[in-house]
């Protein structure tokens, strides 16, 4: 059963990707007709929330932008950050979208952040003790049933940190596209087609969040199937 989870979310992932990696290279052809990079469309989106203590900066790669809360910072990948097309402008938006929710202490991100220091002790622990637990539980039943619950207790963490991101990226995802739109910065199709995109990035977490939740479940029906 772990197996057929696994096939079937990974191919689900792939598919995702490969949809969001085609909108975000045939939206990056399109110049926005008011002609502003990523870089300047961050910048507006920051001040028009009142934000000064956020720096924009670019950084190496792709597909690697995102809002750094510890530095205050909005890390936008050099595609995004000197690019004036419709996806530089979504993927701006977005990550400004979460330093507004920093800014204004939004709930859920509020509730991702003080979960970090846990979630990652239990990404870094979890497959360990459950290995340990399943492989034990055939010669003392006991002790790899105890192993389980706590492998699966730190499992948990991150399901939970997964299935918090999911309103953390789409309430970024929508303050980005109302913003654009009542700045008037895209209109009409542009606005349609940066929502589009947009809509594909937040798929792959909830993709990553389903997974993650079909795992948990995995394992505990083993330890529930387990009971002595």
């Amino acid at each position: 059963m772990y197996w057929i989870i696994f096939i079937v979310f990974m191919v689900l992932s792939l598919i995702v990707s490969k949809v969001l990696n085609a909108r975000i290279d045939k939206y990056s052809k399109i110049p926005l007709n008011s002609g502003l990079t990523g870089k300047e469309v961050a910048e507006k989106m920051l001040r028009d929330n009142g934000i000064t203590d956020v720096r924009v900066t670019c950084v190496q790669g792709r597909l690697t932008d995102h809002y750094n809360p510890q530095d205050k910072t909005v890390n936008l990948s050099q595609g995004v950050y000197t690019s004036n097309s419709i996806a530089a402008a979504a993927v701006a938006a977005h990550e400004c979208g979460h330093a507004v929710q920093h800014a204004t202490a939004y709930r859920w991100l509020t509730m991702r952040s003080n979960m970090v220091p846990m979630v990652q002790f239990g990404a870094n622990w979890s497959q360990w003790i459950l290995l340990a637990g399943m492989i034990i539980l055939s010669f003392v039943p006991l002790i790899g049933k105890w192993l389980l619950i706590v492998g699966v207790a730190l499992f948990a963490l991150t399901t939970l940190f997964s299935l918090i991101t999911l309103p953390v990226e789409y309430n970024a995802s929508a303050r980005a596209v109302a913003w654009l739109d009542n700045t008037g910065i895209t209109s009409g199709q542009e606005t349609d087609k940066a929502k589009d995109a947009l809509k594909w990035a937040a798929r792959t977490y909830l993709v990553a969040a389903l997974s993650s939740l079909a795992t948990l479940l995995y394992y505990l029906m083993i330890i529930l199937g387990n009971r002595r």
